[in-house]
């Protein structure tokens, strides 16, 4: 059992090892653009925010596109686009005509206060989604610690960016966090212990109209998932939590890269927009135009965010990525 305050989870692992990747899932459309706006008022007085209009007047049925911005200096060097604070971040991806951006902060605490969904509405972007990764970056949480209570400290840290992310109707990214096995933590409890964490943040997304993406990664950072076919097993039956598909890990890992989107279907939930070298796309030698008509295939709806290197500037690493996604999507 995992207990997160007034949240417990008691769900068993899935007794089937068949991913239901085709599955219709029996989610409320509500639960895609939540309004829950809390965090983005001044005082508790204040009218509604013009962001539940923005949000409801965002066009869903087509693919979007979506820039990653980094509040997080140890990640200085990583793979994020835009570096200068969220305004002016915000500024440029609305100037460049992007439609989202991806948000990676250092806790939740430093969002709080800051009206980032009124900031979004106030240049029509949207919140594509908020990364967890400095959980583990900044302050070595992961799901899979082999102590219960560094666990637990893990679940509560996701938890809040979780509710931060629900409040703008974005999903909160589960990447770095989901840990791996160590010499004193075996591959099976590891993964145990990822699934119970996924299940307890799954129950409280439910509660709150949030999402989580769960995102495989390379063999090199985790040997928790690498394939969306793992993927999809790890979050069987998990109602609010669906995959993310990042074009970098899955060149790594996956085989056939389109067939592997379209056998998980509707468990895609957001794209990481990234070239076979973590550079924009159009700067590696992925081919594109299959994995493309795959997601068209699958009626996604979501975010192409490019996740990539800043090579060899934020500016042009913005632009190649826009120039591939008009080019291939638009």
């Amino acid at each position: 059992m995992v207990t997160l305050g007034w949240l417990q989870s008691t769900d068993p692992w899935p007794a089937s090892s068949t991913p239901s990747c085709q599955r219709t899932r029996e989610l409320s459309s509500n639960s895609r653009r939540s309004t829950r706006v809390r965090l983005l008022r001044n005082d508790e007085d204040s009218r509604p925010l013009d962001y539940k209009l923005h949000m409801e007047m965002k066009t869903p049925n087509r693919i979007r596109s979506s820039i990653t911005l980094s509040l997080v200096e140890e990640s200085r060097g990583g793979p994020f686009v835009l570096w200068d604070g969220i305004a002016v971040s915000m500024d440029l991806a609305s100037s460049m005509g992007f439609d989202g951006v991806e948000i990676f902060p250092p806790d939740a605490e430093s969002l709080a206060g800051v009206p980032i969904g009124q900031m979004a509405a106030d240049r029509n972007l949207s919140i594509a989604a908020i990364g967890t990764g400095a959980g583990w970056v900044k302050h070595r949480l992961s799901l899979a610690d082999g102590s219960a209570s560094k666990r637990q400290e893990a679940i509560e840290f996701i938890a809040r960016i979780m509710e931060v992310a629900a409040s703008v109707g974005a999903g909160a990214i589960i990447g770095s966090m989901q840990g791996r096995s160590t010499p004193e933590v075996s591959k099976e409890r590891a993964r145990g212990y990822l699934r119970e964490g996924l299940e307890a943040l799954d129950s409280l997304a439910a509660r709150s109209s949030g999402r989580v993406f769960y995102e495989p990664l390379n063999r090199y950072e985790t040997d928790q998932c690498n394939t969306l076919e793992s993927g999809c097993r790890m979050i069987e039956g998990l109602g609010s939590t669906t995959l993310l598909a990042d074009w970098f890990h899955m060149n790594i890992e996956e085989a056939d890269m389109a067939r592997s989107l379209r056998e998980a279907g509707d468990r895609v939930g957001h794209i990481h927009f990234a070239d076979t070298n973590r550079s924009a796309v159009g700067m590696g030698h992925l081919d594109v135009s299959p994995l493309i008509q795959a997601l068209r295939d699958i009626n996604y709806t979501g975010y192409l965010s490019a996740e990539v290197f800043p090579l060899p500037s934020s500016i042009v690493a913005a632009e190649v990525t826009l120039e591939s996604y008009r080019r291939y999507v638009s």
